[in-house]
């Protein structure tokens, strides 16, 4: 891996209070990067995802993007800087949707480009019914969220992040909360980012996903990462007791 990483966590360590959540976790991630963050409940992958969406701060250590500070334990007047004017280059879908339930399918679309960005509202129309007709959903622009099905309300939570023209979109589980049919949508979405060239970082237990669409995958336990190679590598060759044995389970379903 040659070059400045796009974005990198720097010996993040995580605590709440005396629970060490993450230990001296570092993670470059280039550009065009697909790194899927994969292991057990309760590793430290959404709180390692959490430090670089810029919605926790590191306890110890920085988090990295294109070479400038943008999170550290205890940000100066720089740091802080550099945070406001990233945080929108940052996408981030989260496992349970998180849509204003109030505001129709365009509005959810329109509301953070026109109010953070100041894009006139006929531009921010414009480009978010550009990205419903691209997770296939011209036709629910006007429905509510509550009429949509979860892989719809999933669809339409990435076209949301996608309007702010990120550079980088973290997911968060983006599938799990769904039922097999309703994954292979969102699924199917996300894989479509990864061949134009979308910079993504992924926690996921969808192991398919991960061995034929990531470039990397990173194996987390306890806080740490353990075990970290490209692609299919992982799965096919696994270098720790830890990691095959969280394999198996896969196996066994």
């Amino acid at each position: 891996m040659s070059g400045t990483p796009f974005l990198l966590a720097d010996s993040v360590t995580k605590r709440f209070g005396t629970n060490q959540v993450l230990t001296r976790v570092s993670l470059p991630v280039m550009e065009r990067d697909v790194v899927c963050i994969v292991g057990p409940s309760g590793s430290g992958k959404t709180t390692l995802l959490r430090c670089f969406a810029l919605l926790e701060a590191p306890s110890e250590g920085r988090i990295v993007m294109q070479g400038v500070p943008i999170a550290t334990a205890d940000p100066d007047r720089q740091v802080k800087n550099a945070a406001r004017a990233v945080r929108s280059d940052i996408g981030m879908v989260f496992q349970h949707f998180n849509l204003w339930p109030h505001m129709s399918v365009l509005e959810n679309l329109t509301e953070a480009p026109m109010l953070v960005k100041k894009m006139p509202k006929d531009e921010a129309v414009a480009i978010a019914e550009g990205l419903l007709k691209k997770v296939d959903l011209a036709d629910k622009r006007d429905a509510y969220p509550a009429r949509l099905s979860g892989g719809q309300q999933q669809r339409v939570a990435i076209a949301r992040a996608l309007a702010m023209s990120p550079k980088v979109l973290l997911f968060d589980e983006a599938t799990s909360a769904l039922d097999p049919e309703l994954r292979r949508e969102v699924l199917l979405v996300m894989r479509q980012l990864a061949q134009e060239g979308m910079t993504m970082l992924v926690v996921t237990h969808e192991m398919g996903f991960a061995r034929h669409v990531g470039t990397r995958t990173v194996f987390m336990d306890r806080g740490e990462i353990v075990e970290e190679a490209p692609g299919a590598a992982f799965f096919d060759a696994p270098k720790t007791e830890r990691a095959k044995r969280f394999l198996q389970q896969f196996e066994e379903e």
